[in-house]
């Protein structure tokens, strides 16, 4: 099986303009992310942009890159255009702003698609207890599964509702926005129109469960950090330090 990671890079962005180039001890963003899953078990990684001058960042540090169109209305259709003319089974899409992403995550993705060939799709969660902000923040997004270790449902809302105070082994499941598609899926998936759901949550993955396709989640015990605002990158280069 060929998998070929895609890292869509865009250089607008409302809260962090130019996010993929901020510099984080010295290097940009998209470098520190480019490196993590190049040092994983993939095939290839390539960075999908519409920017000029991610173009060339990515060129001058020996990364592939490849130019996209501009009026892609999602990072998925951009992936779709970066490996149109690639031959590869798997795809697996990569935020371009996780500079500490652990490569291990990546692998343990790659191998549960491998070994499940009854799903076209798979992603990731962290498990988490029910207690705390996390679980009632709508930006962190929510998952429930069946007893395959499929999602049944994704949301921005508080999911299980806990009605009664939980049991001391109940847990939540945080989305963490790592996926995986078979090449079909993906480009089934951007011939599909947005869904209802999709539209109340605005979140992509609804598309698929509403399509009646599966999406397997795998459920890692690591973590990364996210870099969303320009005050996000200390805490990242404090992180880096401390791994050294």
């Amino acid at each position: 099986m060929t998998t070929v990671a895609v890292i869509p890079a865009r250089f607008g962005s409302t809260r962090f303009p130019g996010k993929p180039l901020a510099l984080i001890a010295g290097r940009p963003m998209i470098q520190w992310t480019y490196e993590k899953a190049a040092a994983s078990k993939l095939d290839r990684v390539i960075v999908a942009t519409d920017d000029e001058k991610i173009f060339n960042c990515v060129k001058e540090f020996g990364g592939e890159v490849v130019m996209t169109r501009s009026d892609h209305p999602t990072g998925t259709d951009r992936i779709a255009e970066a490996i149109k003319d690639i031959e590869c089974d798997l795809i697996i899409n990569l935020q371009g702003d996780e500079p500490l992403l652990p490569t291990a995550v990546i692998d343990e993705l790659v191998e549960r698609m491998k070994n499940s060939p009854e799903v076209n799709m798979g992603t990731v969660a962290v498990k988490k207890s029910f207690d705390g902000e996390e679980y009632t923040n709508p930006n962190n997004v929510k998952v429930v599964l069946d007893k395959n270790q499929q999602a049944l449902y994704f949301s921005r809302c508080s999911i299980p509702f806990s009605r009664n105070t939980p049991d001391q082994d109940a847990s939540i499941y945080l989305h963490w926005g790592i996926y995986a598609y078979r090449r079909q899926l993906l480009f089934d998936f951007i011939t599909w129109p947005q869904g209802t759901l999709e539209k109340i949550e605005s979140l992509e993955q609804l598309r698929v469960l509403e399509h009646g396709e599966k999406i397997l989640v795998a459920i890692s015990d690591q973590e990364s950090v996210g870099v969303d605002a320009p005050e996000d990158i200390a805490k990242v280069e404090k992180l880096l330090k401390e791994e050294v």
